[in-house]
């Protein structure tokens, strides 16, 4: 997990003093990686549930003035239009309905030639590993989830969304539609997740 937001944070090369939307960003993992790959940037945290990004702020102290967490819907973020340079955004993609309106809504906050980063699973419907790690995403990690977190139906809800969630051409295709150019990805743990990378038009 660390190697995976690691090698998404490699992909937000933000110019000096500049400024990136991380979405999802949950207790703020992404957003404290890309701080210390961009000495100097700012970093916007957005993410809809306040209590994950109060729990987050305690990784980010030595960063204190640096990055602004703020409750947001991915959908109808309150940024002006072209305003920041990247967007980044780790396991929160497949959970935004509809995601195209997220990507379109990414494309207007983006400057021109800014990068949206998505970190993701790829699809559960792909065999991996001969089919281990499917059986494990749908009958391992609910069981797992009941057992250490006393909560099946949360696992259950993840294996789900990633069972359904569409593979990595199909996203690149969303991307295309939402206005983006230039898109790439690649795989990581044979699928298990992908880095995608998807740049506006322009300078």
């Amino acid at each position: 997990d660390f190697y995976w937001r690691r090698r998404l944070a490699g992909h937000i090369c933000l110019p000096e003093n500049g400024t990136a939307a991380d979405l999802a960003a949950g207790t703020m993992d992404v957003t404290r990686e890309i701080l210390r790959c961009n000495p100097g940037s700012r970093v916007l945290a957005l993410d809809y549930t306040r209590p994950m990004l109060v729990r987050g702020q305690q990784k980010l102290k030595k960063y204190r003035q640096d990055f602004l967490p703020v409750q947001a819907d991915g959908r109808f973020m309150p940024l002006p239009d072209a305003s920041v340079h990247c967007v980044s955004i780790a396991f929160g993609i497949r959970n935004i309905v509809p995601r195209l309106q997220a990507c379109k809504e990414i494309f207007r906050v983006l400057r021109p030639g800014g990068r949206l980063c998505i970190l993701e699973f790829g699809t559960g419907k792909k065999r991996i590993w001969g089919g281990v790690y499917n059986f494990y995403l749908s009958r391992v990690l609910p069981l797992l989830g009941r057992l250490i977190s006393k909560d099946r139906e949360a696992y259950t809800y993840l294996a789900n969304t990633i069972a359904e969630f569409p593979d990595e051409d199909r996203l690149s295709r969303e991307l295309k539609q939402a206005g983006f150019s230039r898109t790439f990805y690649y795989p990581m743990c044979s699928g298990i997740v992908y880095v995608h990378v998807a740049q506006k038009p322009g300078v």
